[in-house]
């Protein structure tokens, strides 16, 4: 047993632990604090009470679907191909548990802290002015980024090296410990699917009828859909994008861990713990730039959020080319770590042109919503669309850069690379929908035009975060998903597959078609979620008319219901699908199907997460571009128009297209688990027949 190993997997652990304790650190001092404003408090109570609810409901959900799997994975490990695997059985059951539950504590944490912090920026707005607002929601952001990252990176890290100690092999190790990835995915596509119906079913809502039927503001307290609305900024934006986070990092990490093992360059046991290692370092930069932020007051919040990004990244490449030296004597390790942060960087800047009201792209769908509704859908869609051929081509040169480095481990290390600082992106994302929150608690609470105009400006570079934020979800996704085939293919003994072989060809068309059902099922479910809350907030307003004349409340609470009932019935069905193909194909088909399926996915579900993310973005911010006042502002035929396209665009940017992003991952995650189960149940055919 080396004990360089297990002192390094103990740093690793240890930086983890204090990564938690400053983010229960951060959360105690948010919680000393207090809005001090009766309505503000009040609004901020229905928002966090209905997202408590709705967490509680779709976590006893997910317990259920999370103790079958691990039943599952116990049974099959007493089946001699399963066994014989060695990651199948009660240790991966175990890890599995782990991983849904920390992904769970991850996106729980993470969601007290915005409900929080959203009543707090609005009242730091109210009575301090834009420094103090800005600091308040970064903080409540890097509570959610150091959740995260620190669940994450703890609870795998300590895995691998409780399996080290009691196997005495990282290669054993590596292949149970998969099961703690598969947990983090299985929680991830609830957490997304179902955060991201139940959120759009409530913005499209409130926007169709609030806005286009009304003519009320997009977060007038007259709208029963309003809380519901704003609860769902949370649930999916906070709670689904941190799980969806962790589940990439974690699954980076353990795909360059794996392909680590079985390199032939270094030794072993460095290689495969040397991402774990740079994964700390990255925890450790993001506490840096958080409280680098913090000691100082700032008020232009897109140059405050940029300063905490550079200080992230600035360390890492300092500390990852250090670890190079000391530990495998060599730079290229340090320039994939490298290619894979330039990735994220220029995916990021990329999403930021095509979604942000400054560039053209976005002018010109704004431009497009003068002559109407079907132009303005049009020119988002190309927007979308073309927005794919660069993003692919800094990914492809990424891929390529890291595989001439250091091979299949150099994709894997890309990979951890560009998630090496997931806090402080989970952080910067998580602001966005802090800000939301703040500026929506602001208006109903009927605070004065100078509050709402910070909290406006607040939330203006939130969007511009979301969007990058959806940029950088996508490019991780897609090189994790990557790096985890590689481990697939290593660890289903496949050295090469050919297109021409019928097999590979029916694993690649159902997989390049799965996305498009995938697509369409969740898309759906947001239309039907939000017909039911289309003609409830309809039915509210014509039978009391006192709400539109302010002298009654609405019943916010029914619409937090059927938002919360639509979700958690909707993301069954999709979820069910990604779990079974990949199971199905591969024990029908065998191993070279199932890599046909999955290359044949993830080529469909990166191109229509792109698309999706960014027609949404362009479209959502070309109505605010209208909305400030081109083309006749709020209330012309223009802003009618673009509020159609931003509606469209809802289910695209944050629901179905951040599925794309779980739906690859948790297929490769299950494909790794179960492909030397698949080799050798194909061995054992192959010798009685």
């Amino acid at each position: 047993m080396d004990k360089q190993t297990i002192l390094i997997l103990a740093l690793v652990i240890g930086a983890a632990v204090i990564s938690l304790l400053y983010a229960f650190f951060l959360k105690a001092q948010l919680y000393k604090l207090s809005a001090k404003h009766e309505k503000i408090e009040e609004i901020a109570s229905f928002i966090k009470e209905g997202t408590q609810a709705f967490l509680k409901k779709e976590y006893k959900i997910i317990a259920l679907f999370v103790g079958g799997v691990a039943i599952l994975l116990t049974v099959l490990g007493f089946i001699p191909a399963f066994s014989g695997a060695e990651g199948i059985g009660w240790k991966a059951a175990l890890c599995f548990v782990f991983g849904a539950l920390f992904s769970g504590l991850a996106g729980y944490v993470g969601m007290q802290a915005g409900t929080k912090a959203n009543s707090l920026t609005a009242s730091a707005a109210n009575t301090s002015g834009m420094s103090r607002a800005l600091k308040t929601a970064f903080t409540g952001g890097s509570i959610s980024g150091l959740s995260v990252a620190g669940f994450g990176l703890l609870g795998l890290s300590a895995s691998v090296l409780i399996l080290y100690l009691a196997t005495d092999s990282l290669a054993l190790a590596g292949q149970i410990v998969i099961g703690y990835g598969l947990g983090a995915s299985f929680v991830a596509l609830f957490a997304r699917v179902g955060g991201g119906i139940y959120t759009k079913a409530a913005d499209v809502g409130a926007d169709l009828v609030g806005k286009v039927e009304a003519g009320i503001p997009e977060d007038d307290p007259r709208n029963p859909a309003v809380i519901a609305d704003n609860v769902g900024d949370n649930v999916g934006d906070i709670a689904g994008m941190g799980s969806d986070l962790l589940e990439s990092y974690v699954g980076a990490i353990i795909s360059a861990f794996t392909l680590g093992v079985a390199s032939i360059i270094y030794s072993p046991a460095i290689t495969a713990i040397f991402p774990l290692l740079i994964a700390a370092t990255g925890l450790i930069a993001v506490m840096i730039s958080i409280t680098v932020i913090r000691s100082k007051e700032w008020k232009n919040p897109q140059k405050t959020l940029n300063i905490a990004t550079y200080i992230a990244n600035i360390t890492v490449v300092v500390a990852s080319l250090v670890f190079s030296l000391l530990l495998l004597d060599s730079v290229k390790p340090f320039f994939a770590i490298i290619t894979g942060l330039l990735v994220g960087v220029f995916i990021a800047y990329i999403a930021e042109y095509y979604t942000s009201d400054k560039f053209k792209p976005v002018k010109e769908v704004a431009d497009e919503s003068q002559t109407g509704h079907a132009t303005n859908i049009i020119s988002g869609y190309a927007v979308g669309m073309r927005s794919t051929a660069i993003t692919i081509i800094v990914l492809v040169a990424g891929i390529l850069v890291a595989y001439l480095l250091e091979d299949m481990y150099g994709i894997g290390l890309a990979a951890v690379g560009m998630l090496s600082t997931v806090g402080i992106t989970v952080a910067i994302d998580s602001y966005g929908p802090i800000s939301d929150n703040a500026g929506g608690i602001a208006e109903m609470a009927d605070l004065s035009k100078e509050v709402r105009d910070i909290t406006d400006k607040l939330d203006s570079v939130g969007n511009t975060t979301a969007a990058i934020g959806k940029g950088f979800c996508i490019g991780a996704a897609t090189l994790t998903a990557l790096a985890l085939f590689m481990s697939f293919a290593n660890a289903a003994g496949i050295d090469s597959i050919s297109i021409l072989e019928p097999l590979v060809i029916i694993g690649l068309l159902v997989g390049a078609m799965l996305p498009y059902l995938f697509t369409s099922l969740t898309i759906n479910s947001v239309g039907r979620a939000a017909n039911k809350m289309i003609n409830e907030v309809r039915r509210q307003f014509k039978e009391d008319p006192g709400i539109m004349e302010g002298t009654s409340k609405p019943d916010y609470a029914k619409c937090v219901e059927i938002s919360t009932a639509a979700a958690l019935k909707e993301m069954i069905l999709p979820a069910i699908i990604a779990v079974i193909t990949p199971i199905l194909m591969g024990f029908i088909f065998g191993n070279k199907a199932l890599a046909g399926l999955l290359i044949g996915s993830l080529a469909s579900a990166a191109m229509l997460a792109i698309f999706m993310a960014n027609s949404g973005g362009a479209w959502d911010n070309a109505k605010k571009l209208i909305e400030s006042g081109l083309y006749g502002g709020k209330g012309s035929e223009a802003h009618k128009a673009a509020v159609t396209g931003d509606t469209v665009g809802d289910p695209f940017k944050d629901t179905a297209g951040p599925a794309m992003d779980i739906l690859i991952k948790l297929m490769s995650m299950i494909a790794l688990m179960i492909g030397p189960a698949i080799a050798t149940i194909g061995s054992l055919l192959e010798r009685f027949f």
